[in-house]
């Protein structure tokens, strides 16, 4: 059985923040490590074993695909990445659980009076 994209959710953190950051081009593993610096504010810094590991648990389960850097690269040894469609389906999903828990979180916040906090 091919398994739904539902069944990979919750992501954890790390795998949130590469899927992100895979989401616009391909690129190589410390270009993933600056995007998730970047796109978390700098509050997040995914170290070079988290990043690896990650990725190829990621690979195994077809979320991540390693392709041809660009020719221009100066680099030959780099190893680009991208998402697959199945881990395009996933963070899509991921994003909709996500907005789906903040306009809960939303909706309580303001439930609560004054003073009752």
């Amino acid at each position: 059985m091919k398994p739904e994209t539902d069944d990979y959710l919750p992501l954890a953190p790390a795998t949130l923040h590469i899927l992100l950051s895979l989401a616009g081009e391909p690129m190589h593993g410390y270009g993933i490590m600056q995007e998730v610096l970047r796109q978390s504010g700098g509050r997040y810094n995914l170290g070079p074993g988290t990043l690896y590991d990650n990725l190829q648990r990621l690979m195994k389960q077809r979320m991540v695909e390693e392709v041809a850097g660009p020719r221009d690269a100066e680099n030959s040894r780099r190893r680009y990445y991208r998402l697959s469609s199945l881990g395009r389906g996933v963070l899509s999903q991921e994003i909709v659980r996500l907005e789906d828990v903040v306009h809960e979180g939303k909706m309580r916040l303001r439930s609560l009076k004054p003073g009752r906090a």
